[in-house]
């Protein structure tokens, strides 16, 4: 009896010393992230505006009972850049079309926002190093980029992402501008560790190269901007993924297009991806219905860019 007892007296000693919340939260994060496909695939853009939110502040809450988690962290990484990308943005872009300059202002700022939890996140996982140094010299920075190896290849990524997204939504601010080196450096290490590992995932090899065309397409020509060498590498993401992610050829078609004053270009690509369904990749058939609505908008917008 006495020995019941005392057993009895141990369980629940060991039960108080375990955190029960954190056991639930490391099972349940292993099948958020199995589960995470399905928000990619969804069909339907309103339902995914809606719905994204909330599983992100979820998520995030998750996150705080086991701040350690790196399928957590992986998963509120993506996903807040990808909200930015495909949604955030998306209202400010339409905004800036309509002229309406309180709501761009107003999406400019979330924009800000959410991009910055993209970029924290991305830098928990690479470590408090990068947390201090991101913001360095370009030999701090270079050092960094030396010293990260492929396993960091994800995380790497999105911070040049999200840092690059940041930039581009306070280009009147000389302390953001002075980050896009940093941004391409990144960018351009994510490739080399692309040539010696190539990513299984084909949307994550594109996007360094997407981002690094929108880089080389954010400035006019007379202002240093090379469009030229932007369509290098959106043709690059376009043949990556044979042609089935969206988002690289509208984006070209816009910014190249718009560069070189080529309304013909401009035209041709975009009809191209209207002529593309979106369930033509299954696996990311919501960021193509991003990039049907985006074409949508450019061409309703044709004769206004190229007057």
């Amino acid at each position: 009896m006495r020995s019941a007892a005392v057993c009895a007296a141990s369980l629940v000693l060991g039960l108080a010393s375990c955190d029960i919340g954190k056991i639930t939260v490391k099972t349940t994060s292993k099948v958020l992230l199995r589960a995470q496909p399905s928000l990619k695939m969804e069909s339907d853009y309103e339902l995914a505006r809606q719905a994204i939110p909330g599983t992100l502040k979820t998520v995030e809450g998750f996150w705080m009972v086991d701040p350690e988690n790196p399928n957590l962290i992986r998963i509120l990484t993506e996903g807040y850049c990808q909200y930015g990308t495909g949604f955030v943005e998306d209202d400010w872009e339409a905004a800036k079309f309509a002229k309406n300059i309180e709501q761009t202002d107003y999406h400019n700022e979330r924009s800000t926002k959410i991009f910055t939890r993209c970029l924290n996140y991305a830098l928990l996982n690479l470590g408090e190093r990068w947390q201090k140094g991101i913001f360095g010299t370009p030999d701090v920075v270079a050092k960094l980029l030396a010293d990260t190896n492929i396993n960091c290849r994800f995380s790497l990524l999105f911070a040049g992402l999200a840092l690059g997204s940041l930039v581009n939504h306070n280009l009147t601010r000389i302390e953001m501008l002075v980050n896009l080196p940093t941004v391409e450096a990144i960018l351009n290490r994510v490739l080399e560790m692309d040539k010696a590992n190539p990513p299984t995932d084909k949307a994550h090899a594109a996007m360094p190269r997407i981002a690094l065309g929108m880089l080389a397409t954010a400035r006019p020509k007379a202002l240093g901007g090379k469009p030229e060498e932007g369509q290098k590498h959106f043709e690059a993401a376009i043949a990556l993924t044979e042609g089935k992610y969206l988002l690289p050829r509208v984006l070209m078609a816009y910014r190249v297009g718009k560069a070189n004053n080529d309304q013909a270009f401009f035209h041709n690509q975009l009809k191209i991806v209207i002529e593309t369904p979106p369930s033509v990749w299954p696996e990311q058939r919501l960021a193509n219905e991003v990039a049907h609505r985006k074409a949508r908008r450019y061409l309703r917008h044709e004769k206004e860019l190229f007057q």
